[in-house]
């Protein structure tokens, strides 16, 4: 069985920095600080749009994020979610909340592509 630590670690490291990252661009978008002038105000509120896109993705991450998590504690961290191979620790390593192999992440994505 394959040490999952360094993997933990790594997440764990990755899921402080993603919840910082929410909470500075929920500060931004609840306009914490905000300029008194109102042309000021008008530039910092088009930035909303932005912003409430990144906050999306940022949760949707750090989900992938909690899953990998709970794959470790659960033992199944190498192991791909939809055709049960191995995932390469290498993959691992450079996404360490994927939770499929590279043949199944190749797939998904273009059938996703065809499908757009």
């Amino acid at each position: 069985m394959q040490n999952t630590e360094p993997f933990r670690e790594k997440l764990l490291q990755l899921k402080k920095e993603m919840l910082e990252k929410m909470q500075a661009i929920n500060a931004d978008i609840k306009h914490e600080g905000m300029s008194a002038d109102w042309e000021e105000q008008a530039t910092e509120r088009e930035n909303d749009e932005v912003l409430e896109s990144l906050g999306n993705a940022s949760q949707q991450e750090l989900a992938q994020i909690n899953q990998a998590l709970e794959r470790i504690k659960d033992g199944e961290y190498f192991t791909c979610s939809q055709c049960g191979a191995d995932i390469p620790a290498s993959r691992l390593e450079l996404l360490p909340y994927t939770n499929l192999c590279v043949e199944c992440a190749e797939a998904n994505e273009k059938q996703r592509k065809n499908n757009a």
